[in-house]
């Protein structure tokens, strides 16, 4: 099996659990080489995404306490392929294909590529703080670096670690505003002795919003897309929040979009020129056209 596909967080984690499941013990360091990852990749898989496990230490290892052994199933492991994130990637997650992806034969049929992340090499401490903020519900407050100035923010509420196109956010309430800081723009954190309840409607509005804009004012964008790229389209989501509102007799599509801000699908729509146009809210076709005119006189 090729690093690439060895180094699969599911399979990391998968192949881990079994071995805990198996009364086998976890050496951090054997793991880390097996896998080609840090030790510190390992030590987190351990005391953060298999914390909730009953696991004991001796003699540099973990093992699963035994009254355990042999009682975790596939929901277990299916929870871990959640936690991951991958379970979306396959399209069919049976116990049967769990079963399969287990077996190293099966393995070398898949090869995920995806997003290049960001390097958070430096600020992991950063990140266990925050998890464990979000976790014990505690307020923060910390420094933002913005383009050209540096804010303070205080008695920030924070819900989630957001990854979006392999950058990680902090998802957090702002007073009643719901947000999202750049989690390379935060420092000099501080963790304020208050606690907080969480708001059921932002931890909705997390799990149903596609992009990372969460703007009570929704621009309703409509467009169409002509047939030669429609498949694109119809296969997944390309545009935050997209629908599909009707197939044309010429293949073409037309889409609508709710977004938080014009910048949120711009970008992604001059990607598809000369493919898409933007029906409705006309101002947003002209300022696009517009951005075009001045890069080509520029």
């Amino acid at each position: 099996m090729g690093k690439g596909i060895h180094d699969t967080l599911v399979y990391r984690l998968s192949h881990m659990l079994i071995k805990l499941n198996q009364g086998d013990g976890l050496d951090p360091l054997s793991l880390a080489d097996e896998f080609g990852v840090s030790l510190r990749t390992i030590q987190r898989d351990i005391n953060v995404r298999f914390a909730y496990l009953p696991l004991q230490k001796y003699n540099g290892c973990y093992f699963l306490d035994s009254a355990f052994l042999g009682k975790l199933n596939n929901n277990d492991i299916r929870s871990f392929a959640e936690l991951a994130g991958v379970r979306g990637l396959f399209p069919s997650f049976s116990d049967d294909f769990l079963r399969d992806i287990f077996d190293s034969r099966m393995q070398s049929a898949f090869l995920v590529k995806g997003h290049h992340y960001e390097n958070l090499t430096g600020k992991e401490r950063l990140f266990q703080q925050l998890e464990k903020v979000i976790i014990d519900c505690r307020r923060i407050s910390f420094q933002y670096r913005k383009e050209f100035e540096e804010k303070r923010y205080s008695g920030i509420e924070s819900y989630k670690l957001l990854n979006h196109k392999g950058i990680w956010y902090l998802a957090a309430n702002d007073g009643d505003i719901l947000k999202t800081f750049s989690f390379s723009k935060i420092r000099s954190l501080r963790i304020e002795e208050s606690i907080f309840t969480p708001d059921p409607e932002a931890l909705e509005r997390l799990e149903k919003e596609d992009g990372i804009w969460f703007g009570d004012d929704k621009l309703e964008v409509i467009m169409t897309v002509s047939g030669e790229v429609a498949a694109y389209f119809k296969r997944r989501k390309l545009i935050a929040n997209q629908v599909v509102e009707k197939e044309l007799d010429d293949g073409g599509l037309i889409l609508s979009a709710k977004v938080g801000h014009a910048n949120q699908i711009l970008p992604i729509l001059r990607y598809w020129i000369p493919h898409i146009r933007i029906v409705s809210p006309s101002n947003l076709q002209s300022e696009m056209e517009s951005g075009l005119t001045d890069y080509l006189n520029n």
